[in-house]
């Protein structure tokens, strides 16, 4: 069959003989003769016992005829004819030998594992077959999955081979186990145990108990000693052990019965002689890589029926045999048939890289057995574009030309290569090695202290690389004074294994000669200092990094939060900056092998991923060109922010613009040249300098002067160096190239005299306010009938929420005395007559400039009256019938500047696009200032504004901290209104988180009624107001001291402040406390008493009982004492013994009502208007409490108010706030 087929697939059970015998038959039909017989193994361990086996059966010496090369040992001879391998080596051979020609035959044994290996391997052959015609290709498994790979293979003949097995008798113990549980909780030990007593009792013979892991073997161990401390010899067998310990399983001597504890290394390619029985507790670690986290994970699974069918098979190989699973056997029937192939679980990175250098094409095209999914083949690449072996288009870069060389891991090799050019290789080389293989230190489970104190002595302080360094250091001293037998006495005492340090020896050895050789690098004979060693590591592990931004935790690449895992050097001192080897998931995201780093280094090793925001585009008069500053980024860790670089290097169009308007026209610019000295000097004469009040009809304007140099100057001309460059140059030919005549500046015809005071091109910003410095561009249109006719304010959408109507009333200063003028003609006659002639009575209200605050008709009716003593009724002003060029248009623009709307009601386009402008604003404003998960103050002190640009845009927002329920954040709102409501939240639980203990003290300890917090939990919900979140009396009264104390009347947006206002009042707070729970169960009680007495005395539907209920309503409700100030809550009693007068009284009296109500309508409507489109909370308007000191006023004198009140002061305080 093997001669008549190229392809042959072999299933043969475990014990059959295929993996001996297959070679030995080649041999028998000729094979071999024109090339090797090559003979691959998963495991190292498997080649070199097989090829024992092979040459044994033979009659011949390892190494003439049969032969194996593993990793960095070659026992094959030039005329062997058999070549155990590991299919590791076959690939590595397959760079330097694409066509394999040193081969005649190639098989694939223990295919069905499916390791990343494996699976590339057939897919090579698939590729490569059809070109090698002479070449055959024998395939095994020990499982029935054989029909995918005779499909693969174009239907190859499938072989079955029977095993000399005996029959296993299949038990089921399923126990009750919680998701959560592992295999050392109570349950499963005991399972165990009773497993063993069972196979004790039926079959005397030896055990092998299958865990997942290396703490589950130890659990498991302590278990069993206790359990049987005689009867048995109780072994561990997992990949850590050493191999002293591996052959004590492998070699029994005496004649006791061993327990084997083994993971599933014993499961195919490892044979445990002598077993008899097996417990399978039906679960391993399997390697398993998230796409999303960039983590190698080793999570406990169940495994599949193969692997669970492997498992019993181990204990019928010498006699029959007792399989007891721990699960029931619908459950083993629900498992999958196969375990999942490795390359649907792994990052594909190495062999994306090597497909790449061998030319075999795309990934997505290469004929694997089962194609790995889309997700993993671009995470493979996405760690190629890491370690720039792959260009943007996925070409192979001249790194990863030399990356692909190296028969480890890419981003181990990535680092070699930055480690000759950093003159480290020495030391990189080193800790490389040590990468590519099991830590040398052991910790036996019973000596773990003992191993720790001697592992102290090569620990260093800042990274646990140099502590690998340490190790080789020391070791290679030893290696040269003692002998072999000493030097494994010393490893011994010191807690290290023997056999690994050989390993990382031979594979630095090999690592040596592909640098020396291949790629003709020179070792540093010097010692290299830390900082190279870490910057050619970092090259390799850019996003294993991390930056500490809490205590104990990290934040890493792509919001990942993980922690330095205990055993580390540095888990104590938790630099601020760090990067890993590894970042393993098990309880936690742990890092594994970790180093200090400063985050400089990050952003020089990875300046083909870093992304850079650019914002505060400015002028720079010292160094004569404009700048922006720079924040860089890291797959979302900002690594600096606030460097300055020439503008010219993000926008060289944007950096031209500033230097032309700042320089030449605005003259912010030390220079000596000819032209600029003698333009100032004629700008000068004709009255133009920096301000924009000059003559109109004299002058051009500076958009003109702007003009002038654009068209004069080509378009690299950025800056005063590249002017005064170019300059020198041209005004060889033509010296006046640059100089201004007043001919150019002078007017043909003579026009209507306006500067850019009256008009400016941007709207005034002492309208807008003291924290708004937005520009607000305004085009002009005189065209009478047009929708646009008069000034257009431009907003982008962005920005909308954060202007209000009033501010644009105002206008601009060129056209505010005719407004002035059309707003009094339009007032009614009887009103209008008092202030003729108009024009005359405009100019004397204009001789005192006006402060832009509230709107132009208060102000203007404000300054009527003081000229005339006449007040004007606010709904007397007749807005809608003003000419349209006297009302403001607005122009609404999306990012883009493409018109999204327009219209002269500024209110009515923040409604319509009120969550389109916080959306935009929220998606522009996303990475700046954007901190979460803090539990103390651990962000920079907070602007009270804060502008910033993203992608060309310009914003001006409001920082805050935020409420993240357990921590807080730090995010930048579109209005100070949401921001400032945010703020005090955020606040509050900062407070919370910062003081526990005090606030768990003061909620046990608060004057405290059950009655009344019943009461409280029951009240009603405010009328207009949603109060946020949950509302409960012990919750609220908590918020409403710590408020008190601590918030109430400071500025706390600085660490500083926040500290000291912390030290300086926590000393009050509890007193604070025990009067606010008195004042709080006094409200309660009073409330409690007027709410019977109306029920009890008036209908619900007097007018008495709606009015007093209506107050109560607004006064107290589900969550008053949360939004009241401290201060207004001790008032509220005195409010409602107000009430309680008043209807003890029966005080309807109509005029009284009238005079109150006319007062509260206005304030609760005026509420209700600005609670659809923001959040506020009406306790903090000075004008709420004032109506409740006019109730007193007028019912309950004799209690007397908190200040002078009348509807006098009412009117003024509304203007105020206004």
């Amino acid at each position: 069959l093997i001669q008549d087929h190229q392809v042959v697939i072999v299933c043969g059970e475990t014990g059959s003989g295929k993996t001996t015998q297959l070679p030995k038959i080649c041999l028998s039909i000729g094979r071999g003769a024109a090339g090797f017989i090559g003979h691959t193994q998963p495991r190292r361990i498997a080649a070199r016992t097989v090829a024992d086996r092979i040459a044994e059966e033979l009659g011949e010496p390892m190494g003439k005829s049969v032969g194996y090369k593993i990793r960095f040992n070659d026992k094959t001879h030039a005329d062997s004819l058999v070549k155990l391998m590991t299919d590791g080596i076959l690939l590595a051979e397959s760079q330097n030998d694409p066509y394999l020609s040193q081969y005649d035959t190639i098989i694939i044994d223990e295919a069905h594992e499916r390791s990343l290996n494996i699976d590339f391997l057939i897919g090579y052959m698939k590729w490569l077959l059809p070109k090698r015609p002479d070449l055959k290709l024998i395939i095994t498994s020990a499982t029935i999955d054989t029909q995918r790979f005779s499909t693969h293979f174009n239907h190859a003949p499938i072989i079955e081979v029977s095993g000399r097995t005996y029959p296993v008798d299949m038990r089921y113990r399923p126990i009750e186990q919680k998701e959560e549980d592992d295999e050392t909780s109570d349950d499963l030990q005991n399972a165990i145990l009773d497993a063993v007593d069972e196979l004790y009792r039926d079959l005397r013979g030896d055990i092998l108990i299958f865990l997942s892991g290396e703490r589950e073997i130890r659990e498991t161990n302590d278990s069993l000693k206790k359990h049987h401390p005689t009867q048995y010899e109780i072994l561990p067998l997992y990949s850590k052990l050493s191999v002293s310990e591996q052959e004590r399983v492998f070699k029994p001597k005496g004649g006791k019965l061993r327990i084997v504890l083994a993971t599933n290394v014993a499961e195919t390619s490892l044979t445990v002689p002598g077993i008899r029985g097996v417990i399978d507790t039906g679960h391993a670690r399997i390697s398993r890589y998230s796409h999303r986290s960039k983590i190698q994970r080793l999570p406990i699974e169940r495994i599949s029926q193969s692997s669970a069918n492997q498992r019993a098979g181990r204990c019928g190989r010498v006699a029959e045999g007792i399989c007891i699973r721990l699960y029931s056997h619908d459950d083993y029937l629900a498992r999958p048939e196969f375990t999942e192939p490795e390359i649907m679980r792994t990052n594909l990175s190495a062999v994306i890289l090597q497909m790449t250098a061998l030319n075999l094409g795309d990934i997505e095209d290469f004929p694997f057995l089962e194609p790995p999914e889309d997700k993993m083949i671009r995470d493979g690449k996405n760690v190629l574009h890491e370690v720039n072996a792959l260009d943007k288009s996925g070409k192979l870069t001249e790194t990863g030309r030399q990356l692909s060389k190296f028969p480890t891991d890419p981003k181990l090799a990535r680092m070699l290569i930055a480690a000759a050019d950093e003159h480290c290789l020495t030391e990189v080389a080193i800790i490389v090695s040590a990468l590519s293989v099991q830590d040398p230190r052991e910790k036996p489970a019973d000596k773990m202290q003992q191993a720790d104190a001697k592992h102290v002595a090569f620990r260093h302080p800042e990274s646990d690389f140099l502590t690998l360094l340490n190790i080789w250091n020391t070791y290679e001293v030893q290696k040269k004074h003692l002998s072999n037998s000493k030097l494994r006495k010393y490893c011994t005492d010191n807690f290290l294994s023997y056999m690994r340090m050989r390993e990382w020896f031979d594979i630095h050895a090999q690592v040596m000669q592909v640098v020396k050789g291949d790629l003709k690098m020179h070792p540093n004979t010097d010692e290299a200092g830390y900082e190279k060693v870490h910057r050619a590591l970092l090259t390799g592990m850019l996003s294993n990094i991390g930056f500490r931004h809490d205590p104990y935790e990290y934040l890493g690449a792509r919001g990942l939060k993980f922690f330095i895992f205990p055993g580390s050097g540095l888990h104590k001192i938790k630099p601020k900056w760090i990067m890993a080897a590894e970042q393993v998931e098990t309880s936690k995201v742990y890092a594994r092998t970790v180093a200090r780093i400063e985050p400089e280094w990050i952003e020089l090793c990875a300046g083909h991923l870093v992304k850079h925001n650019y914002y505060d585009p400015h002028w720079e008069k010292k160094t004569g060109r404009s700048a922006v500053s720079q924040r860089t980024l890291l797959y979302g860790l900002t690594l600096q922010a606030g460097r300055k670089i020439p503008y010219e290097h993000v926008d060289a169009k944007a950096a031209r613009e500033i230097f032309i308007r700042s320089a030449l026209v605005d003259h912010d610019y030390h220079s000596n040249a000819p032209f600029y000295v003698a333009n100032q000097k004629l700008l000068e004469e004709v009255g133009i300098i920096q301000h924009k009040g000059r003559r109109v009809d004299l002058v051009e304007d500076e958009q003109w002067l702007y003009q002038f140099y654009d068209n004069k100057l080509p378009p690299e001309i950025v800056s005063g160096i590249t002017l005064d460059t170019w300059r020198k140059v041209e005004e060889r030919a033509n010296s006046k190239i640059l100089f201004l005549t007043k001919e150019d500046l002078t007017r043909d015809q003579e026009q209507e005299y306006v500067n850019e005071w009256d008009f400016p091109d941007a709207f005034p910003k002492v309208c807008l306010g003291a924290r708004n410095n937005l520009s607000i561009p305004l085009q002009y249109r005189f065209e009478p009938g047009h929708d646009e006719d008069g000034v257009t304010a431009i907003i982008p959408v962005h920005q909308l929420n954060q202007f209000s109507q009033a501010s644009f009333e105002w206008l601009v200063p060129g056209l505010l005395e005719e407004k002035c003028v059309a707003l009094i003609k339009g007032l009614p006659k009887n009103i209008r007559k008092h202030f003729v002639p108009v024009p005359q009575t405009v100019k004397q209200c204009l001789e005192i400039e006006p402060d832009f605050k509230g709107t132009l008709q208060e102000w203007l009716g404000y300054r009527l009256r003081i000229l005339t003593g006449e007040a004007i009724p606010l709904n007397a002003w007749s807005l809608q019938d003003l000419p349209f060029h006297l009302r403001m248009n607005f122009r609404v623009i999306d990012e883009q500047g493409q018109l999204l709307d327009y219209g002269r009601d500024l209110k009515a386009l923040q409604l319509k696009y009120t969550l389109k402008a916080e959306s935009s604003f929220d998606q522009i404003a996303a990475d700046e200032l954007n901190y979460t998960g803090c539990i103390q103050w651990a962000f920079d002190d907070l602007p009270d504004t804060y502008q910033f640009i993203q992608n060309g845009l310009t914003l001006n927002g409001f920082p805050a901290i935020v409420d993240e329920g357990d921590a807080v954040g730090v995010r930048i709102f579109d209005t100070e209104q949401k921001a400032a409501l945010q703020h005090q939240a955020g606040l509050m639980r900062l407070i919370q988180l910062q003081l526990r203990k005090e606030c768990t003290y003061l909620i046990k300890n608060i004057p405290q009624s059950a009655a009344a917090e019943l009461s409280y939990n029951r009240l009603p919900k405010h009328p207009l107001v949603t109060v946020v979140g949950e509302s409960s009396y012990k919750n609220d009264m908590l918020t409403a001291i710590l408020y008190s104390v601590f918030v109430e009347g400071k500025t706390l947006r600085t660490q500083q402040a926040f500290e000291k206002s912390l030290l300086d009042n926590k000393a009050g707070l509890m007193g604070v406390a025990n009067h606010a729970g008195k004042i709080a169960l006094e409200i309660m009680a009073l409330y409690a008493l007027i709410k019977k007495d109306l029920e009890r005395t008036l209908k619900a539907s007097d007018p008495l009982a709606q009015d007093i209920n209506e107050q109560l309503n607004f006064l107290v409700y589900a969550g008053f004492i949360r939004n009241t100030p401290y201060q207004q809550l001790q008032a509220i009693p005195r409010y409602l013994k107000a009430i309680q007068y008043r209807l003890d009284k029966f005080d309807n009296n109509l005029q009284k009502a009238q005079e109150v109500s006319r007062y509260a309508l206005r304030f609760w409507k005026d509420i209700e208007k600005k609670l659809k489109k923001e959040v506020l909370i009406p306790e903090q308007d000075a004008f709420r409490w004032a109506l409740e000191e006019l109730r007193v006023s007028v019912y309950a004198q004799q209690l007397k108010t908190a200040y002078p009140i009348s509807a006098k002061r009412l009117d003024k305080l509304w203007d105020e706030r206004n």
